[in-house]
């Protein structure tokens, strides 16, 4: 709930409205338990267990990189679905990167997340607890999230909303939304409704192809939203944001690596406000894809580069304890169903 509907509740059971809002604050403190309320009364606290529910995540496996500081956290929900979640280690601070489903519907190739199939949607409550059972775990405090877990976060509309209206409420967890980024494989519609919306979040497209004929091979939703109708899109959201959009690409060997590509990329996109960043595959256990040598990498961002394209190389946090996203689930289920089998 946001602060208005506990509000509406709190009226309901006869209180004021400033005892939803000492609920709110504890709540965006990371309670778990109305007993840790403690300037409520006994009675409400009381009322409000036998009536409501706190929902938490549980930590199965944390695993800590020793290159960079990366924690890969699988966790597990109410009902078993387990759902993976990292915290990362930058100079300004603490970055939250949260799933918004149990598994994906998108099935996009090289993707681990995918291959795991979909389960479900998350609530927003079940978002919220992945940044607090992480930040409780490690003690710290996060500054920025990045929806760039498993899942479409535009696929799971409403519940991404309610969760950004929360972790932004000043009277909330008061991260402002320049420090929120949302990722999104291309659901052109709800970027749209972004636009309208003037959320000014910060936009990230996995993009990953110059042309429909390579992002149909990569990315499924491109028959759905093909490449020119995503990147209006894309600029109708950068112009109305007033941010620039990241334009997230994968770095497939052999696939969309070529200097080619990277001309036809830059001629698609070279009147919208972005930046490219250019990512190493993440290459998944039985997957037809493989990372792009590092040469040519460099060589596609310097022809980015030569024709006024804003890029970066993305350095691969967490490398050695598969902090990209899926991983950990995918061979978590992979054993389980192989035990079944035995």
């Amino acid at each position: 709930m946001n602060l208005e509907e506990i509000s509406g509740e709190i009226e309901i059971l006869g209180y004021r409205r400033f005892h939803a809002r000492q609920i709110f604050s504890w709540l965006a403190k990371g309670a778990l338990t109305f007993d840790e309320m403690t300037d409520l009364s006994f009675e409400l606290r009381l009322i409000l267990k036998e009536k409501y529910k706190i929902f938490d995540a549980k930590i199965i496996q944390s695993f800590c990189s020793k290159n960079d500081s990366t924690v890969k956290y699988l966790l597990s929900l109410e009902d078993g679905e387990k759902i993976e979640s990292v915290a990362m280690k930058y100079h300004h601070g603490y970055t939250a990167c949260i799933s918004s489903q149990a598994g994906c519907k998108m099935n996009c190739s090289f993707c681990a997340t995918g291959k795991g199939g979909f389960s479900r949607n998350l609530t927003s409550s079940e978002m919220v607890s992945q940044l607090q059972t992480m930040a409780a775990d490690m003690k710290i405090r996060f500054s920025n999230v990045v929806m760039m877990g498993m899942g479409e976060p535009l696929d799971n509309y409403e519940n991404t909303l309610k969760f950004l209206e929360i972790v932004t409420s000043e009277r909330g967890m008061n991260i402002g939304k320049r420090h929120v980024s949302i990722s999104t494989c291309g659901l052109a519609d709800k970027i749209y409704d972004l636009a309208i919306r003037k959320l000014r979040l910060t936009l990230s497209v996995s993009l990953h192809a110059p042309n429909d004929k390579i992002r149909s091979k990569i990315l499924k939703i491109n028959e759905v939203f093909p490449l020119d109708y995503l990147l209006k899109a894309c600029e109708t959201y950068a112009l109305s944001a007033r941010r620039r959009v990241t334009f997230v690409y994968a770095m497939i060997d052999g696939v969309n690596d070529s200097s080619d590509c990277a001309r036809q990329l830059s001629k698609k996109i070279c009147h919208i406000p972005c930046h490219v960043n250019l990512i190493p595959l993440n290459e998944i256990e039985g997957g037809e894809f493989k990372r792009s040598r590092s040469e040519r990498t460099m060589k596609f961002c310097k022809v980015l580069m030569e024709r006024g394209i804003s890029v970066t190389t993305r350095r691969s946090l967490g490398g050695d304890i598969n902090a990209s996203c899926g991983q950990l689930r995918f061979r978590n289920n992979l054993r389980a169903r192989d035990g079944l089998r035995q």
